[in-house]
């Protein structure tokens, strides 16, 4: 494939890209040389769930691979025993290295559903980090400047607001450059929150010896709240293993002016195909529509086809025609009943009882249709199983334990 071509799919949905005339050069000589580029990534093993948000930079990657080059998947083992700070107000929690070998077992399931295995090489940076002596730390540290880590908006509003800043988030940064030059990266993706980190890897590759690598970043995805960036942290996200209807659900749910954003970072549309839809909605086509064409699409990624097709019939019977779900989850619930606070919460509906009693609170609540508000109700099941609705998607059949 020529090299224009290429590059002009690299570059669909990019951010940041540092620079464009370096990629190009590095994929014109790989295509002299058939050696492939080494495009980097790197993981933050503090969970492993995968979403929609963090799906943007894996199908970057994708591409990368489709076009014949590894993609290279750092696992930060040794760096999230300090912290990923970026763009934290606070001190991040450190794991330990058996949180992280934990975490990873799931993610690498995950991963695959999106990238191609053949093309991918696992690496822990604890595998050189680990072998780092003090004067090897000093060495790297004497290759990049106070001024410049602190040039960086969080570290530097944390220092005005005087919170504190620990010299091992200093670090940080420096660790997870240094990655790049252990792996000998030609390229590095990532979110546009880790674009300063990702410079620093070009720096350090110079001071290496090494040519230097280059950048891309992509958005960050916003989530179904139309506010915060997606977040399982802030239940405002879609899991790629969310099932064909909760998924085609949850998509249904995003504000109207998000569905350019989710059309360019969730679907492969062309940049042609994009500006139609774009029209449409500028010349009075309903949103409901194509958020209907959206949903549809991602559904059909991540399931196919026919399982997205049933979710559209699904999301109409239900919401449309208020009818309730053919299929729904069950709980059993005691014969002392259960408060529905506890309730909602434990049957995992919400993350936490203090958002069970917000949704409460907002008349989001519905037990056999009929709203809840009342935080002390005791929810008791007899022989019929009960209907608990949680928002617009969430369903839950009760059955006596």
């Amino acid at each position: 494939m020529a090299t224009d071509k290429v590059l002009a799919g690299l570059r669909r949905g990019v951010e940041f890209l540092e620079t464009e005339g370096e990629l190009k050069a590095k994929l014109d000589s790989s295509q002299k040389t058939g050696k492939p580029l080494r495009v980097k990534l790197g993981i933050d093993p503090t969970g492993p769930e995968i979403h929609l948000g963090f799906a943007v930079v894996l199908r970057k990657l994708r591409q990368f691979q489709d076009a014949g080059h590894l993609a290279v998947l750092i696992v930060g083992d040794f760096t999230a025993r300090i912290g990923d700070p970026s763009g934290q107000s606070r001190t991040r929690p450190q794991l330990t290295y058996q949180e992280v070998r934990e975490n990873m077992k799931r993610y690498k399931e995950l991963v695959f559903e999106i990238l191609d295995p053949d093309r991918c090489e696992f690496r822990y940076n604890a595998e050189w980090s680990d072998r780092l002596t003090g004067l090897d730390i000093i060495d790297i540290a004497s290759k990049y400047t106070v001024a410049r880590i602190i040039e960086r908006e969080d570290f530097r509003a944390r220092l005005d607001n005087r919170q504190p800043l620990y010299i091992h988030e200093l670090l940080y940064p420096l660790f997870q450059g240094y990655d790049s030059v252990a792996v000998e990266a030609d390229v590095e993706v990532g979110g546009t929150d880790q674009y300063l980190n990702l410079l620093v890897g070009r720096v350090l590759q110079r001071e290496f010896g090494q040519e230097p690598q280059v950048v891309l970043t992509m958005p960050l995805l916003v989530g179904l709240d139309g506010k915060l960036k997606m977040s399982k942290s802030y239940g405002n996200y879609v899991s790629i293993k969310d099932p064909a209807a909760e998924m085609f659900g949850k998509l249904m749910s995003i504000p109207d002016e998000l569905i350019m954003d989710y059309f360019l970072l969730c679907t492969n549309r062309a940049e042609a195909e994009l500006e139609a839809v774009e029209k449409r909605l500028k010349t009075g086509a309903n949103p409901r529509d194509i958020k209907a064409e959206l949903a549809g699409e991602v559904t059909a990624t991540y399931h196919s086809a026919k399982a997205a097709e049933e979710a559209a019939d699904e999301f109409d019977r239900v919401f449309r025609q208020k009818e309730l779900p053919g299929e729904m989850p069950e709980y059993g619930v005691g014969a002392d009943g259960v408060n529905i606070v506890d309730l909602v919460a434990g049957a995992g509906l919400l993350p936490s009882k203090s958002e069970a009693r917000r949704k409460l609170s907002e008349g989001a609540v519905y037990l056999d249709g009929e709203r809840i508000d009342d935080m002390r109700l005791l929810v008791r099941v007899e022989a019929e199983p009960r209907v608990l609705k949680v928002g617009r998607r969430r369903f839950l059949k009760l059955v006596r334990e």
